[in-house]
């Protein structure tokens, strides 16, 4: 029998491992030779740390329409890859022929986010991203005979990972896109599903191994040595009559399956990756029910006020709940407000009361209050998204800097937005 002062060692040792390596936290890790893969030679004067400095929060853009195309975004870019008929990814490969469609995928992958999109990042004091990824980027476990998704993607990803870990920036790789998709009719999952298919066993099995082969590569590519976040489901539908085993099998098989790929490889418990399911404020459960420890867990939390019905349609009472909605109040930590924007309703947000040119200080004010509000409760945030085709600010940081609405740094926001609010 173990005594209890060496039980409270063991729990404390517990404790401090469950929330290292996030922003601010030294990290090493070890490819499969033994190289020690955080303190490889660089080219001089290439920052290849695996910590963030500074704040120490989390302060990112997603990278949205990289790999899991979203034409709502990038309409012109849709239509000139030969999609604009076709509603998803799999939809427009289906149309196109894999061939064709592999050599479109690949130019949009090649060209909607370069290294000069990475410099400008860094240059714009952000130091996080995120990359919606689908599970198709596995190839083998896509069924050829009734699956269609572009091929070639994994090495513009490794590519691009490689590019953000030079720069230091810390990397979130979410499995946006499930197997059999996890909601209907989005093409952010990377079909346009008329149901969503991914709550049965064997669409789990393959999601796992989806995790496990990326927590692999994490482990023992270089170029994704500072991926410190893997997402395991991106929004699942929020009904949990509608999930069968979501909490129960799901979010503990992920949970183990990216344990069990890190075990394989020997991978020290302080060098693990963080397995980040939504937070309970998204819906669809706690995700902490079944699962078999929390050590380095994460939590992501989407906060769009654009499709919250609770909240009056009013600039005050836009700025009066992004101050004081506590995006922490289910005490799962670390959150990361994953996604939020500043859009507004669709049958408001061209009137004058909210157009963008004619409010630009509302929207400044905004953007102040989500983050300030955000690091303050939370361990940071991540904007949707980095660039879009809109010609709408709201959606697209880089825009929101050009417009000056949202400062080319942050911590040159008016951080007492919230004052007398």
């Amino acid at each position: 029998m173990i005594s209890v002062a060496f039980a409270a060692v063991v729990f404390s040792l517990l404790v401090s491992q469950a929330s290292a390596w996030l922003p601010g936290e030294h990290k090493e890790i070890y490819g499969r030779d033994g190289t020690n893969l955080f303190n490889i030679t660089r080219p001089t004067g290439v920052d290849s740390k695996r910590w963030l400095q500074a704040s120490g929060k989390i302060r990112g853009v997603n990278l949205g329409s990289m790999f899991v195309f979203e034409p709502w975004i990038a309409s012109t870019e849709w239509s000139n890859m030969g999609c604009g008929s076709y509603a998803s990814e799999f939809d427009c490969v289906s149309g196109l022929g894999q061939t064709q469609a592999n050599t479109v995928f690949q130019n949009h992958w090649n060209t909607w986010i370069t290294q000069d999109d990475i410099s400008q990042m860094q240059s714009y004091g952000l130091n996080t991203i995120r990359v919606p990824v689908g599970y198709w980027m596995m190839e083998s476990l896509v069924y050829s005979n009734s699956e269609h998704f572009p091929q070639g993607g994994f090495n513009f990803l490794e590519r691009l990972c490689g590019w953000a870990s030079n720069a230091g920036f810390f990397i979130i790789i979410d499995m946006h896109g499930a197997p059999g998709a996890q909601v209907a009719n989005n093409a952010d999952t990377g079909q346009n599903a008329p149901s969503p298919g991914f709550y049965v066993d064997y669409q789990y099995a393959r999601a796992y191994q989806f995790l496990g082969w990326l927590t692999n590569i994490i482990h023992t590519n270089n170029n994704f040595r500072n991926v410190g976040v893997v997402g395991i489901v991106n929004e699942p539908v929020q009904n949990s009559a509608q999930t069968p085993g979501l909490l129960s099998d799901y979010y503990p098989g992920a949970y183990n399956a990216i344990r069990a790929a890190e075990s394989a490889l020997n991978v020290a418990a302080n060098n693990y990756v963080h397995v980040q399911p939504m937070n309970q404020l998204w819906g669809s459960g706690d995700p902490n029910q079944n699962m078999p420890n929390q050590n380095f867990m994460a939590y992501d939390d989407h906060r769009y006020l654009k499709w919250d019905s609770s909240v009056a349609v009013t600039q005050q009472a836009y700025l009066q709940d992004s101050c004081h909605n506590n995006r922490n109040s289910d005490n799962e930590t670390p959150t990361i407000v994953g996604e939020f924007s500043l859009s507004v309703p669709d049958d408001v947000q061209w009137t004058s009361g909210w157009e963008p040119n004619g409010n630009k200080n509302f929207y400044t004010q905004w953007f102040a209050a989500q983050i300030s509000s955000y690091e303050a409760n939370t361990n940071g945030w991540i904007f949707w998204c980095w660039k879009s085709q809109l010609g709408d600010y709201r959606w697209s940081y880089q825009d929101a800097v050009t417009a000056g609405v949202i400062p080319n740094n942050p911590q040159n926001i008016n951080w007492g937005a919230c004052n007398g609010i």
